[in-house]
């Protein structure tokens, strides 16, 4: 007698609801489109993820070299050494003094910012736009979300007036604003003024602010200020080696916390212990590096900002001239223009939102950008972010340590295909 047949059936579809519908994020999803247009053949001028075009530092990357041995795990929060290194950075950058017991380590800041979310009990407040990933990590969290309105007038970012809007509606609400600056997608640096405004603001409503400064050191005066040094007891600094030290791929990230935080650091250790453990040893060891006081570090960094601000200003001027509305970049390596001012011209090629131009505009002229709805802006508004990293850093670098003047003339030989895309892009509005 055959038994009989039991029909094999995988696990029941159980998505949690949170995530359900989710896309991939959206600075990872056009790197990947755009890798596989170029291996279909088809030229692309990549100016969609913001991945610094610099090499890591030679010092840094011997450090690396020096310590492959190390395969040991270390304590959650991050080798002691390291810690002590973005302590003293601190110290000798903003001029704030940082136990290094109370920072934490951890494989980007991206993982930190996740964590942080889980682990804080508080309402998510961001400007439009923002970074695209700092929204998404709240909806997968189930955290109520509240973007900021913005104006250009104020460089689309936070301002302590609408900030306080909102705080007012509800004074005893605990909430985290993610502070983000020099600003991606915008490139906004606050003024001293401003950080002061946001920070009473902020004290005001006991809000905690996490301050993403992961672009400070780009800041193209080389002077970047942090709202920790008036915001000191409520402020989280968020820094790592990704954009200022050209290690993206290294995932190295890290959170100092003030003394009056602790708990809120040892609560994040917990998760952290029970989820990546820690961060890997080699890179740990490496990064010493990139935070000490180096001469080697101080020229990288100068040659890198010169570069970066060259570009801004070209990409300003050359889709300004075409109508576009923009703040001009005071740090990193983006802009956030908006069309808006030549609507009509771009509804007559008959597109109707911000998603629709970034296709138009790479299957017509090989650019690919991220349309302003990623970043929280309305998706009828013809806004894009540009990320002009697509050349290759280490040639200009190499050149102006040769003594070339950084002009017109150097933009094109060393950084052409960014100044090429701009091109491609002043054609397709005009």
């Amino acid at each position: 007698m055959t038994e009989p047949q039991v029909q094999a059936l995988s696990p029941a579809v159980q998505i949690n609801l949170n995530i359900r519908g989710m896309k991939p994020s959206a600075t990872v999803a056009i790197n990947e489109r755009s890798a596989e247009l170029q291996a279909q053949g088809r030229e692309v001028l990549k100016l969609g993820l913001g991945q610094s075009p610099f090499p890591v530092p030679k010092h840094v990357q011997q450090a690396l070299r020096d310590n492959a041995q190390q395969k040991d795990y270390l304590a959650v929060k991050g080798l002691p050494a390291l810690r002590q290194s973005i302590s003293a950075y601190l110290k000798r950058t903003q001029g704030l003094d940082y136990d290094a017991q109370n920072i934490l380590i951890g494989p980007g800041t991206k993982e930190l910012m996740f964590i942080m979310q889980l682990t804080y009990y508080g309402d998510l407040v961001i400007p439009s736009p923002s970074w695209v990933s700092y929204a998404p990590q709240a909806r997968i969290l189930g955290r109520n979300l509240h973007w900021l309105r913005t104006s250009l007038d104020s460089g689309l970012g936070v301002t302590p007036e609408v900030l306080e809007e909102l705080c007012q509606q509800d004074p005893d609400l605990p909430r985290l604003l993610i502070l983000n600056y020099p600003s991606n997608p915008t490139g906004l640096a606050y003024s001293e003024d401003q950080l002061k405004a946001i920070a009473e603001v902020a004290r005001r409503y006991r809000v905690l602010v996490l301050s993403d400064e992961i672009y400070g050191g780009v800041n193209f005066s080389g002077e970047h200020i942090s709202i920790a040094r008036y915001y000191p007891e409520g402020t989280i600094i968020s820094d790592g080696i990704s954009k200022w030290s050209g290690a993206g791929g290294w995932r190295l990230g890290a959170f100092v916390f003030p003394p009056q935080l602790k708990w809120l650091a040892d609560a994040m250790a917990v998760v952290a212990s029970e989820t990546f453990t820690s961060t890997s040893a080699p890179i740990q060891y490496a990064a010493i590096e990139a935070f000490q006081q180096n001469p080697a570090m101080e020229s990288y960094l100068h040659q890198s900002r010169a570069v970066l601000e060259a570009l801004a200003n070209y990409a300003y001027d050359r889709l300004t001239s075409a109508g576009a509305q923009a703040i001009k970049p005071q740090g990193g390596f983006y802009l956030f223009p908006s069309f808006e001012a030549v609507r009509e011209r771009i509804l007559s090629k008959g597109i109707q939102t911000s998603d629709e131009f970034c296709q138009r505009l790479l299957d017509e002229k090989g650019v690919a950008c991220l349309p302003g709805s990623c970043f929280g802006r309305p998706a009828s508004e013809f806004s894009v972010r540009i990320a002009y990293v697509d050349f290759d850093g280490e040639a200009a670098l190499d050149a102006l340590e040769a003594g070339a003047t950084l002009d017109h003339e150097f933009l094109r030989r060393y950084c052409g295909r960014v100044v090429e895309a701009i091109d491609r892009m002043h054609d397709f509005i005009s």
